[in-house]
């Protein structure tokens, strides 16, 4: 190749030589009119005619050296095949292997048959222009590997940088066969009705018309999408399914939950389900746990929502589209109280811990946990940070008790964790979110773990407690702390101070707004009862939560930069200079949200020097916490809140209003507020 290159390089030079000599020499004599009358005889018409004859010349002499090029090419192709062999090209063929050299400048010089069988022409193209993503491989370390498709068929392609050789591994079939095996693969679900006695009310499963409806209901949705389901319980059914119907559920949103809400209408009860599922695992033992969760979750966040648990994925939800039912069975309460109370005098000490930047509820809630570690006669403390605790709760906490026993009922988080024992029970409050736990450092050391909340369960829970009790439809967790003080099989009964019943009512004043929330139903009020019964002051409970002047002015101020980008959605700013409590965010939102024609209010202020909050509030229509889980956050359909570590205001009310365009419509409950 070479040798034929260097005759085409020398002849192409004489060439060119030659017609500038020539060119030189007319023009000389042109100018010279040498010799005499030269001049007189090249015309004008004649250099034209000289020109374009020249250009002619010059474009068959490029063309014929292309034409030569191109055949020193195919020779040099046909010498690649020679070395290759005919038998190494059958083995490439056979093992369905392409490769293709390049130069210098990326240009395809080369390729095997492969390419050419599937009429995939790549000579003098550019690789990286065919396939950017392989550019990937070029400084990659020599064992890596980058997946392209090309015409419908997958190739796994190496680069060799030396010989400047890609190896394309054709692994269609391959990838094919995974496909369907993943498409194939097992998933287990589980389905629930969340208020299932509420809806059967006292007649028997098979004689209620509801019921009968929803179940009818679920077995269609099982045709239409293709899954085994199977009644194992009258509120409970088991379903199996393929990957691909449950990708196929996935996309349709899970309709069965509004199908099944839809035959709620016009009835005292709306039915709800809640479905767990789960996938991507082979072991048949661990997706049955991995389903049990899902559904735990799903009914610990209220119901009627799906939750899909991909093994190694994040969990994904889908629904929630109407708040929690208010659970009024008293066997459950006490059944959790009993439990409570038979770990506290199995235990050497009592722990308990609420969330940071703790409000009057978590305040309370710890006082109740204290109350039934009293009753054990048990040494219990809380664990208490003035730095984590809002002003109000602090104030009231601190301002409730004597130096003596304010010191002997509270444990700094340091202490907490040097005192945690394998004997020691550690009850969070009002939090389940480990890294949100005053003493989480604590709580990373404890081996006996109590949960209590009332908030909506997230994926990042406490691992492995003992006990857990959360319920999305208690307005507070000091409710929940008060109902099982009262159904509590103890005797005589547990008896808490006037001081811890009014911390407690303070705390439920301030989650329902003093009774106002469409969160409050029976259980608050019977609660409240329980707290007066024990000697609960409910002017001093308000008086906590009264603001002072200068709160008042800011909250004031926050409030006039309402904005409304929705109908029926409003949010306030505040100046990102401000330092403003979350409580003062929260009375904030709740103003907002009780204005008429405002379904849901948002507020956003900086609450420490390097965070800034939100505060979300809904009347019931809107699902605020769905929102908040968009931006990190949480709580309850109705009240929930987020939290930033980087970014102004500003940017946190970009991000706000991001979320607010993309996932306001699926916040929306389809039963327009009308929830029971």
């Amino acid at each position: 190749m070479s040798s034929a290159l260097h005759r085409m390089f020398v002849s192409t030079s004489l060439f060119v030589l030659f017609e500038a000599v020539a060119l030189a020499v007319v023009i000389v004599f042109y100018f010279l009119d040498f010799p005499k009358g030269f001049k007189e005889l090249v015309k004008p018409s004649y250099w034209a005619i000289g020109t374009v004859a020249l250009f002619v010349i010059n474009f068959f002499v490029v063309w014929i050296t292309e034409i030569k090029l191109n055949r020193i090419r195919r020779k040099n192709d046909l010498g690649a095949a020679t070395i290759i062999g005919s038998d190494v090209q059958e083995a490439y063929n056979f093992g369905q292997i392409g490769l293709v050299v390049t130069d210098e400048n990326d240009i395809i010089l080369w390729t095997n048959a492969l390419f050419k069988e599937r009429q995939i022409d790549l000579l003098d193209q550019n690789i990286m222009e065919w396939q950017p993503g392989l550019s990937d491989l070029r400084n990659a370390p020599a064992d890596m590997q980058q997946k392209i498709e090309v015409n419908g068929r997958f190739y796994l392609v190496k680069y060799l940088p030396d010989a400047r050789l890609y190896i394309f591994k054709d692994t269609t079939d391959y990838e094919q066969v995974s496909e369907y095996n993943r498409q194939q693969a097992i998933c287990i679900g589980i389905i629930m009705i969340d208020n299932y006695d509420d809806v059967a009310g006292k007649t028997e499963d098979d004689n209620n018309d509801l019921i009968s409806k929803v179940r009818n209901t679920i077995f269609e949705y099982g045709k239409k999408m293709g899954f085994l389901v199977r009644r194992y319980r009258n509120d409970s059914y088991f379903i199996v399914a393929n990957f691909a119907t449950l990708s196929h559920m996935e996309k349709d949103g899970f309709s069965l939950l509004a199908d099944v809400r839809a035959l709620g209408k016009g009835q005292q009860v709306i039915p709800t389900l809640s479905i767990g599922f789960a996938s991507h695992i082979d072991d048949v033992t661990k997706l049955s746990e991995m389903a049990s969760n899902a559904i735990d979750i799903a009914n610990s966040r209220g119901g009627d929502q799906a939750v899909v648990s991909h093994y190694g994925e994040e969990l994904r939800y889908y629904g929630g589209k109407t708040a929690a039912f208010e659970n009024t069975g008293r066997v459950q309460f006490r059944s959790i109280a009993d439990s409570l109370m038979g770990m506290i005098k199995t235990s050497s000490n009592v722990i308990v811990s609420g969330h940071m930047d703790a409000d009057m509820d978590a305040i309370g809630a710890c006082l109740g946990i204290l109350a039934f570690a009293d009753y054990c006669k048990k040494p219990g403390q809380i664990v208490f940070d003035p730095r984590l605790t809002e002003k109000k709760a602090r104030a009231a906490f601190q301002g409730s008790f004597d130096k003596a026993t304010f010191d002997r009922i509270t444990i700094s988080p340091k202490e907490a964790e040097e005192r945690i024992r394998p004997e020691t029970l550690f009850v969070v409050v009002d939090v389940s979110v480990p890294s949100r736990v005053v003493g989480c450092k604590a709580l990373e050391k404890a081996t006996k773990v109590v949960v209590f909340d009332h908030h909506r369960r997230s994926e990042d829970f406490i691992e492995h407690p003992v006990l857990s009790y959360i319920d999305p439809s208690a307005s507070s967790t000091s409710e929940i702390l008060a109902e099982m003080m009262k159904y509590a099989t103890a005797n005589p009964r547990i008896e808490i101070s006037p001081a811890f019943a009014t911390l407690m009512l303070s705390g439920i004043f301030l989650d329902t707004m003093f009774f106002k929330s469409k969160a409050t139903g029976i259980r608050s009020f019977e609660a409240a009862e329980v707290l007066k019964e024990f000697g609960a002051d409910n002017g001093k409970a308000d008086d906590f939560l009264k603001d002072e002047i200068e709160e008042y002015n800011l909250v004031t101020k926050i409030s006039s930069t309402m904005q409304s980008p929705y109908t029926g959605v409003a949010y306030c700013v505040s100046e990102d200079s401000d330092i403003v409590e979350q409580a003062s965010l929260a009375k904030v939102a709740n103003q907002i949200r009780s204005l008429k024609g405002v379904n849901a209010a948002f507020v956003i202020g900086r609450v420490k020097v390097d965070t800034v909050g939100i505060s979300a509030r809904s009347d019931g229509t809107i699902n605020v916490s769905l929102l908040m889980e968009k931006l990190g956050g949480g709580g309850h359909y109705g009240s929930a809140a987020a939290s930033f570590r980087e970014g102004s205001v500003r940017l946190v009310e970009t991000k706000l209003l991001e979320c607010l365009e993309n996932y306001l419509e699926e916040a929306k409950s389809d039963l327009g507020g009308n929830q029971q």
